[in-house]
C-alpha cells in the first residue's frame, strides 16, 4: 500500500481515558509508525516493532476504540487487516488533565515518552547526518533560544510557532519530497544543565 498520509491533520484529546490509552508506549509506537509509514497491518508492524502480531492487533483495536487509528475500507481479508492513522498529529493541554485524579502522573508519563521520542529522533539525525548531502544538511537547523516569558507569553509564542507550522504543513507542503521533522519545545529550567 502506498505512503499515505492520514485523512484527518490532528485529533485533540480531551478525555483522560483516551489520553492514558494513548500513553502506552507500544500504542505510541503503533500510531507514530503509521503516520510516518502509511497503513500497514499488525503483521508487518510486528515485526518493524519487534513485537508479536497478537500483541500489535490487539493494541490496534484498542487504539481504535478511542478514535486514533481503523480498519482501511476495501483492504486486506480476514486474516490480514490493513490499518491507518485518522490524524497527522495529537495534540492535548496539560492544564485539562492536572487538576483531575491520576491526571498529573499521566501528565508526566507522556511528556517523559515525549521526550525519550525526541531523543531518539534527535540522535537518529546526528548519526545519519554525515550520510546527508550538502543541501540537506545546510537546509537542517538544529537551535535554541533563550526567552524571559510569563507563563501566559509563553502559551501566546508556542501557539504561535504551531500555528506557523500548522499553516506550512496546509499550504507549502511538498508531497513526494522527504519527511522532515518540527521538533516545538518550550519550557522552563532553573538551571542550564551545561
Amino acid at each position: 500500500m502506498p505512503d499515505v498520509p492520514p485523512p484527518g491533520d490532528a485529533i485533540a484529546v480531551h478525555d483522560i481515558r483516551a489520553l492514558k490509552a494513548l500513553a502506552h508506549p507500544l500504542r505510541m509506537s503503533l500510531l507514530a509508525a503509521l503516520r510516518a509509514d502509511g497503513p500497514s497491518t499488525a503483521s508487518r508492524l510486528a515485526e518493524r516493532l519487534g513485537e508479536s502480531s497478537g500483541a500489535t492487533s490487539y493494541h490496534l483495536r484498542q487504539l481504535a476504540g478511542f478514535g486514533f487509528v481503523e480498519e482501511v475500507p476495501d483492504e486486506g481479508n480476514g486474516r490480514e487487516r490493513w490499518w491507518r492513522a485518522l490524524h497527522r498529529s495529537t495534540r492535548w493541554d496539560s492544564e485539562e488533565f492536572l487538576g483531575r485524579p491520576g491526571g498529573r502522573e499521566l501528565v508526566d508519563e507522556l511528556n517523559d515518552r515525549v521526550v525519550a521520542q525526541q531523543h531518539r529522533m534527535l540522535a537518529a539525525f546526528a548519526a545519519e547526518s554525515d550520510r546527508l548531502d550538502d543541501e540537506w544538511r545546510s537546509a537542517a537547523s538544529l537551535n535554541d533560544w533563550t526567552l524571559s516569558l510569563s507563563p501566559a507569553r509563553a502559551r501566546e509564542l508556542i501557539d504561535e510557532l504551531n500555528d506557523v507550522v500548522q499553516r506550512w504543513r496546509d499550504e507549502r507542503e511538498e508531497p513526494g519530497q522527504p519527511k522532515v521533522h518540527v521538533l516545538l519545545d518550550l519550557f522552563p529550567l532553573t538551571e542550564n544543565p551545561l
